[in-house]
Formats: structure tokens, sequence, C-alpha cells
């Protein structure tokens, strides 16, 4: 059974600070490809900036994105994920706190950043290994 560890391990952690400016963190997200990123106080989590947040309490309330630290418009309500735990363990945290991201802790720590899309990929890429294996089974028979 594979679990949040086998996704996440080597791979870079990507995080910003609270005294960054909304239109840094944006741009380094837009740079990085991703839709969220973690703020971290030194190793410690402090929230989440996402697309979302950027939406609802910069654009929406037309702030300066220029002038807002990320820290006051970033989500503080963060759940987060043991490395250990199981990819349906996962899973069904996202669903029940309805989030698409999850940081990753070990011993506390935040360690990784998996997304709802870093799911999906590994389970697509398990079934079309196992759907190769059947063929090749199944020709071979």
């Amino acid at each position: 059974m594979s679990g949040v560890k086998d996704i996440v391990q080597q791979r870079e952690l990507f995080s910003v600070e609270e005294h960054q400016s909304v239109a840094e963190v944006a741009r380094k997200m837009a740079d990085l490809h991703v839709g969220a990123i973690l703020v971290l106080n030194g190793d410690g989590l402090r929230g989440v900036f996402s697309e979302r947040d950027l939406l609802k309490r910069i654009v929406v309330e037309r702030r300066d994105p220029e002038g807002t630290p990320v820290g006051t418009v970033m989500s503080t309500d963060v759940f987060t994920i043991d490395e250990s735990a199981s990819l349906e363990e996962a899973m069904e945290s996202m669903q029940s706190h309805n989030c698409r991201h999850l940081p990753v802790t070990r011993k506390g720590h935040v360690v990784a950043f998996l997304s709802m899309r870093d799911l999906m990929n590994f389970e697509l890429a398990q079934k079309t290994e196992e759907i190769h294996h059947m063929r090749a089974y199944i020709s071979n028979a």
C-alpha cells in the first residue's frame, strides 16, 4: 500500500515568509507554476497562501498587493498530515476539510506540501502500470 511519503520524497519544499508582499508571493507562485504555497517562520508553519486567498482577500477587497504582507491574508486554519499516512487518509482529509493542499509533517515539522493533483497523478501512474502488467500477462498467456 502506497503512502504520502512515496509521493513527496525527494521533492523541493517551496515556501515564503509572512512579511513578504502578496505581489512578491504571487510572482513566486507563478514562476513555480503552483496554486498554493506554504508560509513558514523558520521551519514553523504559519499558514498557506493560495490563488483563492488572492482572489477573495486581495482582488475582491481591492487591496494593494504590493503593500499587503501575505501574513495578513493567508489561510491560517490549516490542516496537516503526517508523512506516514496512507494515500486514502490524505484524500479523506482533503475531502473532510474541503481543501486541495496539505502540508506534510515529520515529527511536527513541515517537510513537504501535497496537492490533490499529486494524489491523482500518483494514482493514475499506478493504474497505468497495473494495466500494462495485465496486458503483458494476457498476451503471454
